[in-house]
């Protein structure tokens, strides 16, 4: 099986002075992942390599830059899911975790389950994961956003991969800062299997990204999944299931598949949607902003 990996930077709008941003983020993100794929590396790994590059950026609502709640405080959530053994791992909540999707990941080698606030501080700890001062995961532009109360336009939401490794295996993997002042303690999507994430390698693995709680009642990455199953294209299962939500609800989201071929596919509502991509049959990783972009080759 040749391997493949895609990225998303958030489904949102990303102004003019953003682009060259989320570009080079995505790009990076993508780059970390796929060398550990040409390598001989697993998808779990890959996927958390491009991950913690987009955590670690300011660009992006995920770890280092993401959006802080109504007491002005950064609180992430992501997850993990694997293809082949439906294993999972979550995290919500937390503070003080510096790559959270780190968390999640090692959260499924361990045992399936979602850990909240403190018990997911507390197994980060304990694992010797990545961990600071809850401060140092808030950027100098996300303060004073926060504490000028400015509206912004171009914080895209979730981040996310997909990645398909050389022993067919997918995984799937999710991480956001949440929503600009939300409530202390609240949880959206990206935590929740079937909802921001779902991976099964008889079909396919899905990323999602955008309104929480629209993508929940329409359990919108296993929508797209069962799509996948029914034997659309990985771009007629995305678009099938952004036409679901759509349809049954208000709000903005996108979506990243990969079906068990190998097929990329992805979708979204909102005005722009970051993504990147990176396969065998690329000399250099592609990027775009919008669906109706051809690929861009840097």
């Amino acid at each position: 099986m040749k391997p493949v990996i895609i990225v998303h930077g958030g489904a949102k709008t990303i102004t003019e002075d953003k682009v060259a941003a989320n570009q080079a983020g995505c790009l990076a993100a993508v780059e970390a992942g796929w060398e550990v794929l040409r390598t001989g590396g697993n998808a779990a790994a890959a996927v958390e390599a491009a991950i913690r590059v987009l955590e670690s950026d300011q660009t992006f609502n995920a770890g280092f830059g993401s959006t802080m709640n109504s007491e002005g405080e950064v609180e992430v959530d992501a997850a993990m899911m694997d293809g082949a053994t439906l294993d999972w791992g979550a995290v919500a909540a937390v503070q003080g975790v510096r790559h959270p999707i780190s968390v999640a990941h090692k959260i499924m080698e361990d045992k399936s389950r979602l850990l909240v606030a403190r018990s997911g501080e507390r197994f980060a700890l304990e694992h010797g994961l990545e961990v600071c001062a809850k401060e140092d995961l808030v950027s100098e532009e996300q303060y004073q956003e926060w504490k000028e109360e400015i509206e912004v336009l171009d914080r895209p939401n979730t981040v996310g991969c997909v990645a398909l490794d050389a022993n067919g295996n997918l995984v799937a993997g999710t991480s956001t800062g949440g929503t600009t002042g939300q409530p202390q303690g609240r949880v959206g999507d990206t935590a929740l299997v079937g909802c921001g994430l779902y991976a099964d390698n008889r079909s396919g693995a899905c990323s999602t990204t955008g309104d929480g709680e629209s993508i929940i009642p329409v359990v919108l990455a296993k929508t797209a999944i069962d799509a996948l199953a029914a034997g659309k294209h990985p771009d007629e299962a995305a678009q099938h299931a952004i036409d679901t939500l759509i349809d049954r609800v208000a709000g903005e989201a996108g979506c990243i598949l990969i079906d068990r071929q190998g097929q990329v596919g992805w979708a979204h509502n909102s005005s722009e949607m970051a993504v990147a991509y990176m396969s065998d049959e690329l000399k250099q990783p592609v990027f775009f902003t919008r669906q109706d972009q051809k690929f861009t080759v840097v």
